[in-house]
């Protein structure tokens, strides 16, 4: 069976459809990926892929779509746009590869589409050739929602599709309500990265990692600052992966470390800070670890709050992060509990290895 992978040209939006894309591959099919951008610079696992938007630049795109809409482009800023920026930013962006994509899949031929709901391309495609398309989750808004928002924008609104033959959820149903859909466990993948030893092993003092966004641009705020001026009233040692530009001295108990596969370095750690996208709240969460989640554009204020609601962290602002959030985040028992708990629940989620059977099945 060969089965085309598809998602927008960005990393957060093609590294959760990598391990399935590995479960196809290692049960004996042959998977193409279709994506562009800095998602094609990480490491893939080995699997085949396709630059089908070079040049591919998302600033340019999302400059265009603030000028069209500022009004609403301020509420998106704040996190609270819903899905009403999110299908013109993502409208746009698929019309600058839907072609290419609806051409590799006429050459290649597969006989299954796979797409993530941001990246709808996809769904044109499977169209195009006559062949099953499936929308895989990758994120904590509801499927069909998003899909619906990007084929309704204006650029992809001459683009016709129908609905896909399945959706993967990935969503653990006590942080989101359950949904339809095969369930699928939401396996971490980190495209690349060394781990030095010290932090492959728990520390004397508890330990938070505190992660950014691989996308430029406004991110609410980068809580660097805030973290380095807390951190000496902090009895943590606190770990800045891939940290912005140059920094202060920094006190004893903060490290830098590049980029590191968070999904191996979580389960060493006591707590996890971060900007708040999908990826990394599922990673999070599949480690048990308890999260401070800082609210932010787009999808980021959505995610903070589900968090936060679920009990497994905390949604603060920037200016809000001071040494008694950052110590609560370490010490609170009921925080790791719900972390933990909700890790429970994702691993008795079926693995992608089981799901690529059914997907299978679906094979006209």
């Amino acid at each position: 069976m060969r089965v085309l992978i598809v998602s927008a040209p960005l990393q957060g939006h093609l590294l959760p459809l990598v391990p399935l894309a590995l479960a196809w591959r290692d049960a004996g099919h042959d998977v193409l990926v279709a994506s562009g951008g800095d998602a094609l610079t990480v490491d893939l696992g080995g699997l085949a892929a396709y630059d089908v938007a070079p040049g591919f630049a998302f600033g340019r795109i999302a400059g265009r779509v603030i000028l069209r809409h500022p009004l609403l482009a301020r509420r998106e800023l704040a996190g609270r746009a819903g899905t009403a920026v999110v299908g013109e930013l993502f409208g746009a962006a698929n019309a600058t590869f839907v072609d290419a994509v609806v051409a590799l899949a006429r050459q290649e031929r597969p006989d299954l589409v796979v797409y993530e709901p941001l990246g709808v391309a996809g769904g044109v495609a499977a169209e195009r050739v006559g062949v099953p398309g499936v929308v895989q989750e990758n994120n904590l808004f509801p499927a069909a929602d998003l899909v619906t928002a990007v084929a309704a924008s204006g650029p992809m609104r001459r683009y016709r599709f129908g609905a896909p033959a399945a959706t993967i959820t990935v969503s653990p149903p006590s942080l989101t309500g359950p949904r339809p859909g095969l369930p699928m466990r939401a396996v971490p993948y980190s495209g690349g990265g060394e781990v030095p030893d010290w932090l492959l092993s728990a520390g004397e003092r508890p330990r938070i990692i505190v992660s950014r966004s691989t996308v430029a641009g406004p991110g609410g705020g980068d809580p660097t600052a805030a973290i380095i001026a807390a951190a000496p009233a902090v009895d943590a040692d606190i770990v800045l992966v891939r940290p912005p530009g140059r920094l202060p001295r920094l006190p004893e108990n903060v490290r830098t470390v590049g980029r590191v596969p968070l999904d191996r370095v979580l389960p060493y750690a006591t707590a996890y800070l971060h900007h708040g996208g999908a990826g990394s709240v599922l990673g999070g969460l599949a480690a048990g670890v308890p999260q401070l989640v800082v609210p932010g554009p787009g999808d980021r204020r959505h995610n903070a709050e589900v968090v936060a609601r679920r009990g497994a962290g905390l949604a603060v602002e920037v200016r809000a992060i001071t040494p008694d959030v950052l110590t609560r985040l370490v010490t609170d028992p009921a925080l790791a509990e719900a972390a933990a708990d909700v890790r429970d629940e994702m691993a008795a989620m079926p693995p992608p290895s089981d799901v690529v059977p059914e997907l299978t099945a679906l094979r006209r």
